[in-house]
């Protein structure tokens, strides 16, 4: 046995289903032990598409999801969704090819220090310097990925260590115990909460990690405290639920801003710094905290918690709510604000304008989605208003990239969604220029059968730069693009493609589209006018006292 074949028998043991990636010369001995094992390679048309593959698995298993390349340029174009993966806490193995270690003192073609590059955006990276150390290298590799904060890890493999015989077997893989608060920590988050007059609860993806979403309602309920969820934290209570005020991250204001100026306690459930800064919501750091998460709080000078109860979320959710002694009913000031939000989603419900608002757009992918089907926003425009306007009943059937925010994540990770859900339906919510990121692994998509919907935004520009260009000087340069026919585009590959000419006609396309036993493309015009205006309206905001 060589060390590619106990590399690939070590990871079996950590139950690794798919390996996404590229064939190379540095990695062909990895390739050759992946012949006899129950692993499935899936070759991708890029190295980034094999990365957010691997990126998506991870935060849809909680498993860390696996992507290969070789060296040099291989593992470059590898970064991004490894980067991505890091800073959205989605558990990782990056696998690199390298030159031989006799190479590695010399200037030699395609050699880079991998270790170093992938160190700053990684939680750990290492590289496989002697055969025998392979299953320790694998099993910390694993257990670093997956441990919180998850993220990614990195393994460099020379080409002849990857060649040489070794005796071995994989490590025995290890359990996670649930940690309890501290008793202390469950009374002073208690005798807060107790106290407070105006309270929120603002729950970040931790929650959805730490699978908290039916102790998270109950608590909610039991206190009749509203709740609001980060762009990553969707559905960790039932967008239909009275205490749902739905999402907060926007950087304008919105109606949620209101409650977060009259809260006299921010209860802060699995919150992560990266999703949406304290800053946003806490400039003048006076909203006292209540820190409850699996990690402590970082430091940040907007959120210093009155108190942290680290530990298992929803025991420490439970163990809060058994020691609350409340005497008087209580009704935060943000639980007003309900209506309004409500009102301001359904007024686009018949909106008939072409091209088609995207409150509109996203309204009616509402209707054609179940609650368990999945929804994969990419970053740009859209992003923003699928944040705002896309609502869930589940934990993870909408994901946004909002830690390191990537463009070009949602057509891969809608083939990795596919592959762990392959019965629910699947749509890639994409702007134009997105799209043409990694359009390639829609190929990807139809050899391994994988059929989800891509629904393109097309404005012919990088409209969230716009925005942002028209909102500071007025004025806008250097976003506007010329766009390929996007249904030849998808007839090319071998798929089905759908143009939207009628703001009625959206539903029925994606009804058909989502019945299709290909992957399937609709391009979809959308008036990107509506950025400004909610700019407008956001800058007149009145919070009613």
């Amino acid at each position: 046995m060589n060390t590619a074949e106990l590399l690939i028998r070590c990871l079996e043991n950590e139950g690794v289903q798919y390996i996404f990636g590229l064939p190379g010369e540095e990695n062909l001995h990895i390739l050759e032990a992946l012949k006899q094992s129950k692993i499935q390679f899936i070759t991708t048309r890029h190295e980034q598409g094999a990365a957010f593959m691997a990126d998506v698995y991870g935060r849809l298993t909680g498993k860390a999801g696996v992507c290969l390349s070789t060296l040099g340029p291989g593992a470059t174009n590898l970064m991004t969704g490894v980067a991505d993966a890091n800073l959205d806490r989605a558990p990782l193995i990056a696998i690199t090819g390298q030159v031989g270690t006799d190479r590695m003192h010399l200037e030699s073609h395609q050699y880079l220090d991998l270790v170093s590059m992938f160190t700053p955006m990684t939680k750990w990276s290492q590289q496989l310097v002697k055969p025998q150390i392979t299953p320790e290298l694998v099993r910390r590799a694993f257990k670093i990925a997956q441990a919180e904060k998850p993220g990614a890890v990195h393994i460099d493999i020379p080409e002849d260590i990857a060649a040489l015989e070794v005796t071995g077997e994989p490590l025995q893989t290890d359990g996670h115990e649930l940690t309890r608060a501290a008793d202390q920590s469950i009374q002073a988050a208690a005798l807060a909460i107790a106290n407070a007059k105006n309270p929120m609860i603002l729950v970040g993806n931790g929650a959805i990690r730490a699978q908290a979403s039916e102790v998270l309602t109950e608590f909610a309920t039991a206190l009749n405290i509203p709740v609001v969820n980060t762009f990553m934290g969707k559905g960790v209570i039932p967008y239909m639920h009275n205490l749902s005020l739905w999402t907060v991250g926007l950087q304008q204001r919105d109606y949620i801003s209101c409650g977060f100026d009259r809260a006299d306690l921010v209860i802060a459930v699995g919150y992560d710094l990266v999703e949406y800064s304290p800053k946003k919501w806490n400039p003048d750091a006076k909203i006292p905290i209540v820190h409850i998460n699996l990690t402590p709080a970082e430091i940040d000078r907007s959120y210093i918690p009155i108190t942290e109860v680290v530990g298992d979320i929803s025991q420490g959710l439970a163990a809060i709510l058994q020691k609350i002694d409340r005497h008087e009913s209580l009704t935060p000031y943000a639980l007003t604000l309900r209506d309004e939000i409500r009102k301001d989603y359904t007024k686009y419900a018949n909106d008939d304008g072409f091209p088609i608002k995207p409150q509109k757009i996203i309204y009616d992918l509402r209707q054609v989605l179940a609650a368990e089907d999945i929804a994969i926003s990419d970053v740009g425009a859209h992003k923003m208003w699928m944040a705002r306007h896309y609502h869930c009943e589940r934990p993870n059937t909408c994901l946004i990239s909002n830690g390191f925010a990537a463009m070009g994540i949602a057509i891969p990770g809608a083939i990795a969604a596919k592959l762990v859900s392959p019965d629910r339906k699947v749509v890639a919510v994409t702007g134009d220029g997105g799209f043409l990121m990694n359009c390639q692994e829609l190929e990807t998509a139809k050899r391994i059968g994988t059929p989800f919907v891509t629904l393109i935004f097309n404005d012919g520009g990088y409209g969230l730069i716009e925005w942002k260009q028209m909102n500071q000087f007025n004025d806008a340069r250097f976003i506007k693009f010329n766009n390929p026919d996007f249904v030849q585009l998808a007839e090319s590959f071998g798929l089905k493609g759908y143009r939207v000419k009628t703001a009625d006609s959206l539903i029925p396309i994606l009804r058909l589209a989502l019945e299709q036993d290909v992957p399937s493309i609709i391009d979809c015009p959308v008036d990107y006018r509506e950025n400004l205006e909610f700019t407008k309206q956001s800058g007149g905001l009145t919070c009613h006292i």
